[in-house]
């Protein structure tokens, strides 16, 4: 039987890199906020758990997003699909990644692509031209994570 899993992604901000990746693949920003207020209501939780992002309650230091055609729990917001969980650490990134994300454009729609991931405030590190083999940019996400944009 297959498993269900997510990728986890440890970050300092885990709104706003969640609110870049979901708008870098066309995701949806999952909103836990009727989870939170069941669990505020029956004590499970206390407000130091919560945080306010774009107006709505999230979980602090945590954040989700999902494809927008995969099925979603409705009561507590959370995908059952693909989906990439942000969570906030104390330390900070230290060396190369050792998994990251590629992201692919459209035949011929490269320059577009890195053009609007650059617009959402990523980086380009790097190009990388195989000829027939691939044609990529290395580029960073605006807390350094190397992804590629192929």
């Amino acid at each position: 039987m297959a498993l269900n899993w997510k990728l986890v992604i440890d970050t300092a901000d885990a709104p706003a890199l969640a609110d870049f990746w979901a708008a870098a693949l066309g995701y949806e920003v999952e909103d836990p906020s009727a989870l939170i207020e069941r669990l505020l209501a029956a004590g499970h939780i206390g407000e130091e758990s919560v945080a306010e992002h774009h107006g709505r309650r999230t979980f602090r230091g945590f954040a989700a997003i999902r494809h927008p055609e995969d099925p979603f729990d409705e009561t507590s917001g959370i995908g059952r699909g693909r989906r990439l969980l942000f969570q906030d650490v104390p330390e900070g990134r230290t060396g190369k990644n050792r998994l990251h994300i590629d992201v692919h454009a459209d035949a011929g729609g490269l320059d577009t692509l890195v053009a609007r991931l650059e617009g959402l405030g990523a980086t380009r590190v790097r190009e990388v031209n195989k000829g027939p083999a691939g044609h990529w940019w290395v580029m960073r996400d605006p807390e350094g994570n190397e992804f590629c944009a192929a």
